[in-house]
């Protein structure tokens, strides 16, 4: 498949945005005179970049490396900061204190019944020395593993900054996870306390969690206390010697006096990915490797300065809600947590919560954007947002309608998008825009400094103007080294080595298809195995979506493959309508010439399906793999992730 061609429309960053951005600042302190300059001189040494990050940070190191990169073991195995100490909590608190910033305000929270609560940098170091006293006070050690079920409120960034001050291992998970697919990762992790609520509102209707809890409980027995905050009101059993009231329980223990003086590779967090088949894959993260990358991507790619405010619609099991909590809190801004959907109670709730707060920097699924646009401008025009100043999206590829509407009714033409992509294991991302350089619609400027990255063919050659392997040649602070294996002492480096490094020698093979047109945009293409072989053609589904989505009747749309004897696969269109009434035979024949001149003919999809809803997480991200999977009635696979279950229901009433 030949490179995208660029929509008319584009953002210009003007003289001042160029002269104040971070990532100039960094380009004059590495000598560099352009971002090409900067990515070259990155590739020949990666260690002058990170080195110059950690001085431009300022981070506070309670003991300096004795080797910046040891490469001893190889790529695969690379030690950044070998022989340091350096707490990722004290990062995030105690350094701001320290330096005469305790007053100001590091975490706003807003629920969906509208309670509002703000923490200063003080408060907020206070509440987590106090639940990481009770942690050690139930017996949580060094290394032991603590998991998070919890919503995104002030209580769960409290939690997963204690467990790094205590110096244990935080395990988040989905808030929206059910009982079998939480048991799974807290029994895995051998999880000894479990933070939890007894409840959440969920578009106006509770939702006991702790219920959940409970039943997972009975198959994860290494966990010995449950630690409960009220958030709901709602009235649930506690089981006598396991169960704790949160506040109870905080006030009943002396906060430690200090955070526990750990290695800068020591273990910090536990994130699960799900697969399509397979046990979820423990995603082993250390104390200066995560925050460290996440901050580094934050002040690089979305600009972000101390004293902003950041909102990213996410949830704490997502790799963006770990980040979110310590690339703001590390940087010393404001984290905004927002609790809820974007359109719950009214249309303009999110847009609401951004004029209130004075948010600086929105950041959002595509798809979440897709959903928003169908309560049209109004609900955005309705609020002040002029304190705005990025908007960014990770998650999943945009179509071009939507990142266009986003761009304009929301940004007002002025603000630029910042698509940034990378995974779990990345600990943020592969390839990312700056506000320092022109923007096409769906489009990345490049790797993320610090990352050499490139795309390559099957046969590990670099590529250009063709779809190909989204690759990473170089390790880089963030990287996980393995898999965790049920134990705190054993890896899954078999596992970790197969899903990356066998592909290509010394190569990172992210499992992303990637584009880079003439111009020099990146454009990713989708998952790997997500993506269609038609007759030979390698395509990916965004650009079908796309196609499809610029129809201004249609919501949304996932294109899937389908198995076919002479041309390998063809694509089936699942589509969701605005309006269930504009389906018919002419809208669907209209769609084929929508795609046919978009694709073109060889590449007309064999059939499109009307369906009411499509599979998606909790941040509204499609899962195309359960689509197609329930479209030709295979296995699900781990559907722990999947939050609107009636959409299995809704492609089997339309197929």
């Amino acid at each position: 498949m030949t490179a995208p061609t660029q929509a008319a429309y584009r953002w210009e960053p003007s003289e001042q945005q160029i002269r104040s951005a971070n990532l100039t600042q960094l380009l004059k302190r590495m000598g560099a005179d352009s971002y090409e300059a900067l990515l070259e001189a990155i590739a020949r040494d990666i260690r002058p970049f990170n080195q110059t990050m950690v001085e431009m940070l300022d981070l506070h190191w309670d003991r300096p490396w004795d080797e910046l990169l040891d490469l001893s073991r190889g790529k695969s195995f690379a030690r950044w900061f070998a022989g340091a100490e350096y707490n990722a909590s004290a990062n995030c608190l105690d350094r701001w204190i320290a330096r005469g910033r305790g007053d100001q305000r590091a975490l706003i929270w807003e629920g969906e019944d509208g309670a509002i609560r703000t923490l200063t940098y003080a408060e907020l170091r206070g509440k987590v020395a106090q639940l990481a006293g009770t942690l050690r006070a139930l017996g949580v050690g060094k290394g032991d593993t603590v998991g998070i079920f919890m919503p995104l409120i002030p209580e769960t960034a409290i939690g997963l900054l204690a467990i790094a001050y205590a110096g244990a291992v935080a395990v988040p998970a989905f808030s929206g996870y059910g009982p079998q697919a939480l048991a799974t990762r807290l029994a895995d992790a051998n999880a000894k306390i479990l933070l939890t609520v007894d409840g959440v509102s969920r578009r106006g209707k509770p939702v006991a969690m702790k219920t959940v809890a409970d039943e997972a409980l009975a198959d994860a027995p290494s966990v010995e206390h449950v630690l409960v905050f009220r958030r709901a009101g709602i009235d649930l059993p506690m089981q006598k010697g396991r169960d704790l009231d949160w506040e109870t329980a905080v006030d009943s223990h002396e906060p430690v006096v200090t955070y526990e003086r750990t290695s800068a590779n020591d273990q910090m967090m536990l994130l699960y990915t799900s697969g399509s088949t397979g046990k979820p894959k423990g995603v082993v993260h250390v104390h200066a490797g995560f925050p460290l990358k996440a901050m580094i991507d934050a002040w690089l790619c979305t600009d972000l300065r101390a004293g902003e405010r950041i909102l990213w619609f996410t949830d704490i099991g997502w790799m963006m809600g770990p980040w979110l909590i310590f690339s703001a809190l590390g940087i010393g801004a404001t984290a905004v947590l927002y609790e809820g959907t974007p359109d719950y109670p009214k249309p303009d709730r999110l847009w609401s919560v951004c004029e209130t707060h004075g948010v600086t920097h929105l950041g959002i699924a595509p798809t979440a954007i897709r959903s928003l646009m169908v309560h049209g401008a109004d609900p955005v025009r309705a609020h002040d947002l002029s304190r705005m100043r990025i908007l960014a999206s990770s998650g999943e590829p945009w179509n071009t309608e939507p990142w266009k509407w986003f761009a304009h009714v929301v940004g007002g033409d002025r603000l630029p998008i910042i698509n940034y992509s990378g995974g779990t294991e990345i600990s943020g991302g592969i390839i990312g825009c700056f506000p320092t350089m022109p923007l096409v619609p769906n489009s990345f400027h490049g790797p993320v400094p610090g990352m050499v990255a490139d795309v390559y063919d099957t046969d590990g050659k670099p590529l250009r103007g063709e779809v190909g392997e989204l690759v990473v040649s170089e390790p880089w602070p963030g990287m996980t080294q393995s898999f965790w294996d049920g134990s705190a002492t054993k890896r899954d480096n078999v596992r970790y080595l197969a899903s990356y490094w066998e592909r290509f020698p010394g190569t990172w093979v992210h499992g992303d298809w990637c584009i880079v047109d003439a111009d020099g945009y990146w454009y990713i293409r989708g998952r790997s195995d997500d993506t269609i072989n038609v007759a030979g053609k390698r395509v990916g589904p965004a650009e079908f979506e796309s196609a499809l989505v610029s129809d201004a009747r249609v919501r949304e749309a996932a294109a899937i493959a389908v198995p076919d004897d002479i041309k390998g696969d063809v694509v089936v269109c699942l589509v969701v309508a605005k309006r269930r009434e504009d389906e018919s035979e002419t809208m669907r024949s209209e769609l084929m010439g929508v795609i046919e001149r978009v694709m073109g003919k060889s590449l007309r999809p064999k059939s499109i399906v009307f369906v009411d809803d499509l599979p998606k997480t909790r941040n509204l991200k499609v899962m195309r793999r359960v689509a197609r999977a329930r479209y030709l009635g295979l296995d699900l696979g781990d559907l722990s992730a999947l939050e609107n279950v009636s959409a299995l229901a809704a492609i089997d009433a339309r197929r």
